[in-house]
């Protein structure tokens, strides 16, 4: 059980929630242009999706202790690594193994959809499996963390999407983006209490390239953004009348910009900003698939 909860903690199983409602969202939209579902392939997916997002983790643990990142962080619940590797619960060797295996998992399901559905999932299966290894390296060291991350949330949901139907509808593009960006939203605000440790080891996160007061001044853009776009998507025809229910999250996110403006002087304190921002970025995200339902 010890080593069990281990491995969960080393794959944030709580995180997994976010390609979660990736995948709830693309199965909606299936559904409501399509009127079915193939539980089947919807299984796949979840299962294919989790996996890569498990890999992307790990690998970001091994990479973050192997350059001295989450040994010069303050860890919370969530930002600073899983602590897994700097409490020598884990194993460096154990955890880069399972990041790779992982990413054979989720690619080994990817590729049966590339029989199934030929090229276009090829093409998305190809950029999952390149961005995932080099994300902690290559990818966050350049400033692309977010943008990728953004990228990945609409991928899974226009990807998902194409494995029940084998189409490419604006609406799944549309809401993508959305999911995207909520994502992309929980990235950065988590990405504030490491800025000190990143910045010292090499990362060059959104933040740090913006700076701390340049981007406590651009966190709500991302929340207006992803509301403006659940909106404009009902007079689009790509969201529905009932997507404004996911309005439900906004004291969330509310408090969410409240807290980052507060500009928190350790970590610790911190966290009230981060809870928020995920709390707003899960409720948005489901009751948005939730609402595509209907």
């Amino acid at each position: 059980m010890v080593l069990l909860s281990s491995w969960l903690r080393a794959i944030r199983i709580r995180f997994l929630l976010a390609s979660v409602i990736a995948v709830s969202n693309g199965l909606a939209i299936a559904y409501w242009k399509s009127g079915t579902i193939d539980p089947l392939y919807a299984g796949l997916t979840y299962a294919g999706v989790a996996c890569l997002h498990a890999s992307v983790d790990l690998l970001n643990d091994y990479w973050d202790h192997k350059r001295g990142i989450d040994s010069a962080t303050t860890r919370t619940k969530f930002s600073g690594g899983t602590g897994v590797l700097p409490e020598n619960v884990l194993t460096p060797k154990a955890v880069y193994t399972a990041g790779v295996m992982f990413l054979i998992l989720g690619g080994a399901v990817g590729a049966y959809f590339v029989a199934v559905r030929g090229v276009t999932i090829a093409a998305i299966l190809g950029f999952a499996v390149v961005a995932i290894y080099f994300y902690s390296t290559s990818i966050v060291n350049s400033g692309l963390g977010e943008l990728f991350v953004a990228i990945k949330g609409a991928m899974i949901v226009l990807g998902t999407f194409f494995v029940q139907t084998g189409l490419i509808d604006p609406a799944a593009i549309f809401v993508g983006v959305i999911v995207g960006l909520l994502s992309a939203t929980v990235l950065f605000v988590n990405s504030f209490p490491d800025f000190d440790a990143d910045k010292s080891k090499g990362r060059r996160t959104l933040v740090i390239l913006m700076g701390k007061q340049k981007a406590v001044q651009a966190f709500p853009i991302f929340i207006i953004a992803a509301y403006a776009l659940i909106v404009a998507g009902i007079f689009l025809g790509f969201t529905k009348v009932y997507s404004l229910a996911s309005f439900a999250s906004l004291p969330f996110a509310i408090k969410a910009i409240s807290a980052v403006r507060k500009n928190p002087a350790s970590a610790q304190e911190f966290v009230p900003a981060m809870s928020s921002a995920v709390t707003y970025s899960r409720i948005t995200g489901f009751v948005l698939a939730v609402s595509l339902l209907f």
